[in-house]
């Protein structure tokens, strides 16, 4: 595998819950260069009520990190975008810049809360597919009336939807419980992408090393490709994943 991509997480600093300053940031792409990532999509939460980037601000501070972490000495391919919390007007905020696609692609990164009813997690997906994105579910193991019945994981996907699962999760390290779900998911091929949702630098940190060998020995050499290099390519050249 020449690369490996984290397509979620919370490494931009000072914008959400993840890192709190530009050190911190820097320690966490040091971290993930030195696991073996070599590309990073940038993807601070988008919610009501809080602080949010614009596309424009978004580009202005990866360009800043970009000239940081070449004084530091850390090779890293970043780009931007967002983990964007679904509300009526998604669709209009992204056209208007208040809210970030993927490395500026057509696909989006759409989040719900844990506990939202399967109706309104259909429509957010709906709203952006007729808007003409490629909605990412992320990480679709916490959303407790998708994950109960796989059914609907399978809907979302035969619908144009992606999914993603926390490294974490597969990894066993939010429970038995999220870990078998997982498997049953990776089983039936729903999973387009594994990524760290990586907040900070002790506990929820940007590594997907030991994933990648998991994946690799269970599910074989071509499905790990998939999730973390073949994929995720396909989001940067904005082309629709069969």
């Amino acid at each position: 595998m020449n690369r490996i991509f984290d397509m979620h997480n919370h490494i931009l600093w000072g914008v959400d819950d993840g890192s709190q300053d530009i050190e911190m940031t820097l320690r966490m792409l040091r971290m993930a260069e030195q696991d073996g990532i070599t590309d990073i999509i940038l993807t601070p939460h988008n919610k009501p009520n809080r602080r949010n980037l614009y596309a424009t601000e978004m580009v202005d501070m990866i360009a800043e990190l970009k000239k940081k972490i070449a004084v530091e000495g850390i090779r890293m391919n970043l780009y931007p975008g967002n983990e964007i919390f679904y509300r009526l007007d998604v669709c209009e905020r992204l056209e208007i810049g208040k809210a970030a696609t993927m490395a500026g692609s057509r696909y989006v990164l759409l989040e719900f809360n844990p506990m939202d009813d399967w109706e309104h997690i259909k429509r957010g997906a709906d709203d952006l597919l007729q808007g003409g994105y490629f909605p990412i579910i992320a990480h679709v193991e916490r959303y407790v009336n998708v994950i109960k019945d796989i059914d609907r994981v399978d809907y979302l996907v035969d619908k144009g939807c992606y999914i993603q699962i926390n490294a974490a999760s597969i990894m066993g390290e939010i429970g038995f419980i999220v870990k078998k779900q997982c498997k049953n998911l990776m089983k039936e091929g729903l999973v387009s992408f594994i990524a760290t949702d990586a907040h900070e630098d002790v506990r929820r940190v940007p590594k997907l090393a030991e994933c990648v060998r998991y994946i690799t020995k269970k599910y074989g050499e071509e499905t790990a490709f998939k999730l973390f290099e073949t994929n995720p390519q396909m989001i940067l050249d904005d082309k629709i994943i069969r």
